[in-house]
């Protein structure tokens, strides 16, 4: 194995990554540092994120930099705000002993006058995102014509963001006497057609194999209805007490959903999408990377570009679109030679694509055995004893107590302080598991009968079955339709709020709350298009129903109650019939001769015309709404 002084590396830079921990070089370094401390061309490396690229291509960069000189000698172009702090944090420590050399980050998101203040006081090295680094060409603040180097990080995400045409004008303003390096995970086509228009007689470098999966890394999925999903994801992160994960969803509104229901349920999770403000993805992106939240459920557009050390897993709930989405979700774990499992929820419809992201990886899928509630609560267990036992105890911090501690249990048994103590610290997993849902493997005929009904299974099959049994007609018709009963205990409650609405389980939870004026016990919550279905302790059914009647939200009058009552008990008709109760169904749905008329009346500017429901919109926001392009609707 050679050192970094073998490679050519200088002392200040050695010196400073020593002090980094850098002790021997990956082997992406290995292969791309001499190269380019000895020659000035054009280079292409595919290789792995988590690999070791920003040094591979960073340590050359600044070593080849005249500190100085203070116009600007290389531009490091990257697809996202997060991973353009963090090459330029990396590049920083590099270059701890190197005086006078300037590394500036810019990027969109920010005041963009401070940037433009720090680029006038001279910067040798730019890393930037493409538009920004564009807004700034066209200030005349950002001059490039003596950049002698340009990278392109990560530039298969960047083709995939759409960052083309900026790429163009950022080549646009570069001279002819510099070199292109290229740094991607894959070598997609986009990449290709990118090399051949800006790269002149290149060196193509591959660590592994192109579009390979990363080394440390076991595939797995799990193949569960799409009822189950959620229900998967918890015995899921349930079983491993120490995880430390990405669950990627394909939607934004998806990803909210998870993140509150994971809340919901006692998780340490936070919501990473592009709905959130600059400023609160800054902040969950640092609770994260601190290790303070345990799960970041993203999209892969905010989740591009992201480091994370020690992340031992990646949970996919549900396979992307393109296997090259896949291979750069699973390089986010298994990083710098450590191990991690790239997880995937799917459903039968999705088992073609395993077999498409086989090939291209190169990698063979586990068939992953969901635990069983016992094995996931032994393993809990262990966590508990373990933790307790490694424990470390500071006498002088808890002696002023201690005395009264030892004669409040002076009688207490030992061994009932211990199963106390279990049942605190480990409860909530017996009291789950003890009537945990069964997940039945899933088949193509209940995969058909489950498309857009957007409910979830409770489990309750058995229950059902003894509803059969017991000739119980009105219970056995009722399952037959798709409804779901009240866990015990529990009242099920109707709601005229859905996810059209903005409704979701963080919002559910805030509304009842605030009306309720307390906090409020909730069960399990069915979120359906149009309206949803709540329940709550039996004892505490009427005082929601009355609180919540009658409220507003954001305009519309709210409507809650029981489930059972006649309309509300079927969650397929109710959908159908829009949250109008039977006894509205009728009135409300006109025909379609009565449209056709409605409309004319409408058109022909008839004054006495009038809505039959409520007035629409037609003000200049309202009226300009826009369905989103195929390509929008899952970012």
């Amino acid at each position: 194995m050679k050192t970094f002084e073998e490679l050519g590396v200088s002392e200040d830079i050695r010196r400073a990554i020593e002090e980094l921990g850098f002790e021997h070089p990956m082997p992406v370094q290995e292969e791309v540092i001499p190269y380019l401390l000895d020659k000035k061309a054009d280079i292409i490396a595919l290789a792995q994120t988590g690999t070791g690229k920003t040094a591979a291509y960073g340590l050359p960069v600044l070593q080849n930099t005249d500190p100085s000189n203070k116009t600007t000698q290389a531009v490091i172009l990257s697809p996202t705000r997060e991973l353009c702090l963090q090459i330029a944090d990396d590049l920083n420590g590099f270059a701890k002993y190197i005086e006078g050399l300037h590394i500036v980050a810019v990027y969109g998101g920010t005041d963009i006058g401070s940037q433009i203040r720090t680029l006038k006081h001279g910067v040798q090295i730019i890393v930037a995102t493409p538009g920004r680094l564009v807004d700034l060409m066209k200030r005349g603040v950002a001059q490039l014509e003596t950049v002698k180097k340009i990278v392109l990080d990560e530039a298969d995400e960047m083709l995939n963001m759409g960052f083309s045409e900026s790429i163009n004008a950022i080549f646009e303003g570069l001279s002819d006497e510099h070199s292109t390096l290229l740094f991607s995970a894959t070598m997609s086509k986009e990449v290709e057609k990118i090399a051949k228009h800006y790269l002149h007689d290149y060196k193509e470098i591959v660590v592994g194999s192109r579009n390979e999966g990363a080394e440390h890394v076991n595939h797995v999925y799990y193949m569960v209805s799409a009822r189950d999903k959620y229900l998967a994801l918890k015995r899921i992160v349930d079983f491993y007490p120490n995880i430390f994960a990405i669950i990627f969803c394909r939607t934004k509104i998806e990803t909210q959903e998870v993140a509150d229901k994971l809340i919901k349920d006692g998780y340490n999770a936070e919501a990473l999408h592009g709905d959130l403000s600059q400023q609160q993805r800054d902040l969950t992106m640092q609770k994260f990377r601190s290790h303070l939240t345990q799960f970041l459920v993203a999209t892969d557009v905010a989740a591009r570009g992201l480091d994370v050390e020690d992340l031992t897993h990646v949970i996919n709930y549900g396979l992307p679109e393109d296997t090259e989405s896949y291979t750069h979700r699973s390089g986010r774990t298994g990083r710098a030679g450590k191990h991690g499992t790239s997880i995937s929820i799917i459903h039968i419809h999705e088992k073609w694509k395993v077999r498409q992201i086989e090939k291209q990886i190169g990698k063979e899928f586990v068939v992953g055995t969901l635990p069983k509630p016992e094995e996931i609560c032994q393993k809990q267990l262990y966590k508990v004893m373990e933790d307790i036992k490694k424990k470390d105890v500071d006498d002088e911090q808890i002696a002023p107590y201690m005395d009264e501690i030892n004669k409040e249990f002076e009688c207490v048994d030992k061994e009932d302080i211990i199963k106390k103590m279990v049942t605190i610290t480990f409860g909530k997993f017996l009291e789950y598991y003890k009537n945990a849902p069964e997940i039945l493997p899933p088949t193509s005929k209940s995969e058909r009968g489950e498309s857009g009904r957007g409910s979830r299974s409770n489990g309750r099959n058995d229950r059902r079955s003894n509803d059969r049994r017991n000739g119980d007609r009105r219970n056995s018709d009722r399952s037959s339709r798709g409804h779901h009963g009240a866990e015990a205990g529990y009242r099920r409650l109707f709601i005229n709020l859905g996810k059209a609405d903005g409704f979701y389980p963080g919002e559910v939870m805030q509304f009842i709350n605030k009306n309720v004026n307390d906090h409020q016990e909730v069960g399990h919550i069915d979120l359906l298009s149009k309206f949803s279905y709540i329940e709550v302790p039996q004892n505490d059914a009427e005082k929601v129903m009355k609180a919540l009647s009658g409220v507003n939200y954001k305009g519309r009058d709210v409507r809650c109650n029981d489930a059972e009552e006649s309309g509300h008990g079927n969650s397929s008709r109710d959908e159908r019939r829009s949250s109008r109760g039977r006894g509205e169904y009728k009135n409300d749905h006109k025909s379609k001769s009565d449209k056709k008329e409605d409309w004319h009346d409408l058109m022909n500017g008839n004054k006495d015309f009038k809505f039959k429901d409520k007035e629409p919109d037609f003000s200049e926001e309202g009226w300009a709404i826009r369905r989103p392009r195929k390509g929008d609707r899952n970012k």
